[in-house]
Formats: C-alpha cells, sequence, structure tokens
C-alpha cells in the first residue's frame, strides 16, 4: 500500500522525519508531498524545500519526494493514493487535523487518514518553532538535520551572528 504525506516542510524537521521513518515500516512506499499553501509566506523555495526533504531520505528507498499545489485529494485522485498519514504533536493538532481527515473524505470518498503520534523528544517540535529559535540564535542541535541547519546558515547567515 502506498501513502502520501504532505506538508510544507519549512523547513524539515526531526519530528517529520520520525514520524515518516516510523509510517514506512507499515507502508510500501510513501511519498512526501512538499505543498505550496497560499496562506503561507516561505523561508524556502518549494525547490529548496524539496531538496531537503529529499536529503533526508535519500538512504530509504520507500519514500519519495514530490511537489504539488491545489487540494491533497486532486493529488490523491491523479497517483491514485488513498493512504493520508498525519502527526499529531498535540490536542490542538488533533482538532485541525480531524477536521482535514473528514473534509478530504467528503471530497474523496477512498482517502483514509493514518495519525501517528509523535515521540515524546519531538511533541514540541514545528518548522515555525525551528525558524523563531534560529532567528534568535538558538541552538538547533536535535531539531533538523545538519544538511538543514547547513541551508538555513546559508539562506540567512546574519541570523546566527545576533
Amino acid at each position: 500500500m502506498k501513502a502520501i504525506y504532505p506538508g510544507s516542510f519549512d523547513p524539515v524537521t526531526n519530528g517529520h522525519i520520525d514520524i515518516i521513518e516510523r509510517a514506512s515500516e507499515f507502508f510500501d512506499e510513501i511519498v512526501v508531498a512538499v505543498m505550496i499553501n497560499s496562506n503561507k509566506q516561505y523561508l524556502f523555495s518549494l525547490e529548496e524545500r524539496r531538496r531537503l526533504v529529499e536529503e533526508s531520505f535519500k538512504n530509504n528507498q520507500k519514500i519519495k519526494v514530490d511537489t504539488f499545489e491545489g487540494l491533497l485529494v486532486d493529488y490523491m485522485r491523479e497517483h491514485h493514493y488513498r493512504a493520508i498519514i498525519k502527526g499529531l504533536r498535540t490536542l490542538t493538532d488533533y482538532g485541525y487535523e480531524a477536521q482535514m481527515a473528514l473534509t478530504n473524505k467528503n471530497l474523496y470518498k477512498e482517502a483514509e487518514t493514518f495519525f501517528i503520534h509523535s515521540a515524546e523528544k519531538y511533541s514540541f517540535l514545528s518548522s515555525s518553532i525551528v525558524r523563531e529559535v534560529y532567528f534568535n540564535g538558538g541552538r538547533l542541535s536535535g531539531f533538523i538535520p545538519n544538511h538543514v541547519e547547513k541551508a538555513l546558515l546559508e539562506k540567512i547567515p546574519a541570523a546566527r551572528n545576533k
């Protein structure tokens, strides 16, 4: 069975990576779908986000990376996916993700959402937290892979000199 893990990944975090790797133990193939959300301002371009995600999974042949814009269910229908993987950190995440799962099911009856709870050590972690810590000169050790930290430093070196 194939599954899709959608997100904006700006940037990809160790929490994302943990959920995706754990999910890959249950699915034959996972496509990490790096998306464009018109309501968000991105630090990294779509192609940069894609490359950072690809680098994160270069040693796992079960994980592929793609990009899309628009409705997730349209992408799923076009590529014959039925399973959506979503990570949950908090009760607030569940409320939002449950609403999205029901909406996706309403729009595409074949869609099923599988929720995976984050590991405790990543339960606080989000891309926005990573950006906030980075811009304020905090340590990112354990939050993101080294190649993502390097990309942040190359993108906005002055943030580390505060």
